[in-house]
């Protein structure tokens, strides 16, 4: 994987940000960053730009394990970058789904938009008057992605 652009990093780090400080106030589970690697069943492994795993699933989450993690995140996020192919992307999140991740973001800087993946069929796009739900992964969240996209 090659390294993103300072746009995509900036917006990946807000909403993480923002992640963090509801699921900690909150006592929901863990945030991490796009170096934490996720081996899934298939195999592959995905490394998405934010992810949530909710408490309990890594077992004693007080250690968490210091290699991959073997288990599909609960919120996976994936900021496009302007060098990105929307075919793998979509497949990526094809692969996401599959494994069991219940609610991929897929957030495009470029285009200004965002869209929320329950399944390949269950999508919901959103403009920068909308914002990113956490639904029942992550009941209460929400981020304006006016806010999250602003310069």
């Amino acid at each position: 994987m090659s390294p993103a652009g300072a746009r995509h990093g900036q917006i990946s780090l807000r909403l993480g940000a923002r992640l963090l400080a509801f699921v900690e106030a909150h006592g929901l589970g863990h945030v991490l960053d796009s170096s934490t690697g996720f081996r899934l069943p298939s195999g592959n492994l995905r490394c998405p730009d934010v992810s949530y795993v909710s408490r309990g699933r890594f077992g004693d989450d007080a250690r968490l394990p210091n290699g991959f993690a073997e288990l599909a995140p609960d919120l996976a996020v994936e900021v496009l970058s302007p060098s990105d192919d929307v075919r793998s992307v979509l497949d990526k999140v094809g692969e996401y789904l599959q494994a069991g991740v219940r609610l991929v973001w897929l957030i495009d800087p470029a285009a200004q938009r965002a869209a929320a993946y329950r399944s390949m069929t269950v999508v919901v796009e959103l403009g920068l008057d909308d914002a990113l739900d956490g639904g029942d992964v992550l009941p209460g969240f929400r981020c304006s992605l006016g806010e999250l996209l602003g310069d």
